[in-house]
């Protein structure tokens, strides 16, 4: 009982940690608004309070939301789980997850080519799919772990975390930029002496600094986004079978764009939901059929391709795979065939388990 008490003590004092930058944010953020609305708009009987007040609500634009977790469907049955537990060799145990991923819309690999298990979560790793060890699950295309919010960003909020830091950086820049003559008057005492004239410098600092680290973090975050990567895919590239590819989830910055906030324009500023897709699959710029899937999605088998061309590497654009995922909404990405032959240099590699995160 020593350990299990122990152990719990530990992940009350880790939640406690995880929560404090949540709490200094959230200071500082009120603090600011506490500063601007009311030591200076108020105080100074200036127009903008009310503008402050309506861009302030929209700062939080539900970066808190719960992260998307994966489906039933990529979990292993409990019969499934006794017979990889009772497998010693690694072969064997690669077999069994190979059999139940033959059914699944997985295309990435490990980087040794091995499926992508979770042996904490028990499932078999949709694409784009990690486990995070701050929240302990496996989130559908993660991103990253925010600190800030405490919480895991991926493809149910990835969009609103994207409006979290528009919108705050708007924020930042126009309290810096509507505060920076009161600024310049402290330092000539062209200030009153009163408690108004220390928030108002400090103030300043605040808003300057927080521009300088969220317009840097907002560019990167723009940057993935027309690249269709995530954090995590921009550190380490993500394999296939055919081995690493930065580019395999690119289609061209439209549809990148979309892909995140959608096609209804008029739902791209506000915080609502209108990522495309299930978060399980995605379009690839890829052309050539996993020949370790039994078939696609539309039925088509791989018997049914010609026999005499092989694999066609570099991949090609979307506009020539035919993706459905985009064009009609389907919930599978549709993959024009290959052939079930490999050639030299294409072979299966050496299949053992890794479990990443």
């Amino acid at each position: 009982m020593a350990p299990s008490g122990s152990g719990g003590l530990r992940r009350r004092c880790q939640t406690v940690i995880y929560w404090i930058p949540v709490v200094f944010i959230s200071i500082i953020v009120g603090w600011s608004y506490y500063a601007y609305v009311l030591q200076l708009c108020v105080g100074e009987r200036r127009p903008t309070s009310e503008v402050v007040k309506a861009g302030f609500g929209r700062c939080d634009s539900t970066p808190w939301s719960p992260s998307l977790l994966a489906p039933l469907q990529f979990h292993l049955s409990h019969a499934d789980r006794e017979a990889l537990e009772r497998e010693d060799r690694t072969e064997s145990q690669q077999e069994i997850l190979r059999r139940i991923a033959k059914d699944l819309p997985v295309y990435t690999r490990t980087m040794s080519g091995a499926i992508r298990y979770c042996d904490r979560c028990h499932l078999v790793k949709p694409d784009r799919c990690h486990h995070c060890s701050v929240c302990d699950k496996c989130i559908l295309k993660m991103d990253h772990h925010c600190p800030w919010v405490n919480n895991c960003v991926g493809f149910s909020n990835y969009k609103f975390f994207m409006l979290f830091l528009a919108y705050s950086l708007l924020y930042c820049l126009f309290v810096a930029a509507t505060d920076v003559q009161y600024f310049i008057k402290f330092w000539t005492s062209g200030l009153p002496d009163t408690q108004a004239k220390f928030h108002i410098m400090f103030l300043f600092f605040a808003a300057s600094m927080f521009s300088v680290s969220l317009s840097s973090l907002f560019a990167y975050h723009c940057w993935l986004v027309c690249k269709n990567r995530s954090t995590l895919e921009a550190f380490r590239a993500p394999s296939f079978r055919h081995g690493a590819d930065k580019n395999g989830f690119s289609l061209g910055f439209t549809k990148n764009f979309r892909q995140v906030f959608g096609d209804e324009k008029k739902f791209w500023p506000l915080p609502i939901f209108s990522s495309l897709g299930d978060g399980c699959s995605f379009p690839t710029c890829l052309v050539t059929q996993d020949p370790e899937q039994s078939h696609t999605p539309t039925g088509h088998t791989l018997a049914n391709e010609s026999a005499g061309e092989g694999p066609q590497f570099p991949a090609k654009p979307l506009r020539e795979s035919q993706s459905r995922l985009l064009a009609a909404g389907h919930s599978w990405t549709e993959s024009n065939g290959a052939d079930d032959k490999d050639t030299k240099g294409t072979s299966n590699p050496a299949m053992t388990i890794e479990n990443e995160t």
